[in-house]
């Protein structure tokens, strides 16, 4: 993690002491570069009160075509955009996508996933009222790209990776929620719990789980760590084992926590949408 933190600021020096880090800078250049930052213009803007658990922000945009739609954000999940049609006369609008950019220190993560869903949205002078049917339901990755270090991947071969990842992140997070660990943890109250438990040889001693060690395991070298093979196959389920013990958990963990939150958070998302919200508009 050093050596990847020291080529960060080796190579983006002024604009690291300009955007706060280099986890922000990769968030943030993927759409820079592309010109989709600029691409459509906010016609208005609406939030919820500063008191309320979804702070949600809704904002209705318009692109160089002249087309319409909404843009649905959640405070505690700033790497997801959900996007929807703009509401008909009666109100009913549809769910067409999420947006996911997420960063690292190593580069991101971005992707397009189709959405199923619809809901009720009212678009006022003064305020706007919104709530999501419960049938929400996701599709599949209809394009994205990969940023790693100095290498872009884009196309089929993102597609194929970002696949790949979200199969494991799935069957990860299915793993974790039924282990009956409250959700509505914040991101950084979930990364203090999970990481001892899913990577205890990423942590001191003193925050290792009980099930850690036993006289008799055995170990495998991987990405340049020892994994401990017999806590694999006594916490985890079998369909995570190879991933574990190879490594490419730990890949997943430190290029893509966001997505991994986010998939376990997912039910508590939908659940949240459903209520009925009203935001004041500001802009």
């Amino acid at each position: 993690m050093y050596i990847k933190l020291k080529l960060c600021s080796l190579l983006f020096p002024p604009l690291l002491f300009l955007l706060g880090g280099c986890v922000s800078l990769m968030e943030k250049t993927g759409r820079v570069l592309d010109g989709t930052a600029f691409a459509e213009k906010t016609v208005a803007v609406y939030r919820t009160a500063k008191t309320s658990e979804a702070g949600m922000e809704i904002r209705e945009l318009r692109n160089k075509a002249g087309e319409r739609s909404v843009a649905i954000t959640l405070n505690q999940f700033p790497v997801m955009k959900l996007r929807g049609t703009v509401p008909d006369s009666a109100g009913a609008f549809y769910l067409e996508s999420l947006e996911y950019l997420g960063g690292s220190v190593s580069g991101w993560n971005e992707y397009t996933l189709g959405l199923s869903g619809s809901g009720s949205l009212a678009l006022g002078e003064t305020e706007a009222a919104f709530s999501v049917s419960r049938n929400l339901e996701t599709v599949e990755i209809s394009r994205g790209r990969i940023q790693r270090y100095d290498t872009r991947l884009t196309g089929e071969e993102a597609l194929v990776n970002l696949g790949n990842r979200r199969e494991r992140i799935g069957a990860l997070a299915e793993w974790m929620r039924g282990r009956e660990v409250p959700v509505g943890r914040s991101r950084k109250d979930f990364e203090k719990y999970w990481k001892p438990v899913l990577l205890p040889e990423m942590v001191g001693a003193k925050k290792r789980p009980a099930e850690w060690r036993r006289e008799s395991a055995q170990w495998v070298w991987a990405e340049d760590i020892r994994w401990n093979t017999d806590y694999t196959t006594r916490v985890f389920p079998e369909a995570l084992w190879t991933v574990r013990n190879s490594g490419t958990l730990l890949r997943d963990w430190e290029e893509a926590l966001g997505w991994i939150y986010l998939e376990y958070e997912w039910e508590r998302i939908v659940e949240l949408l459903s209520r009925k919200h009203t935001l004041q508009r500001i802009k």
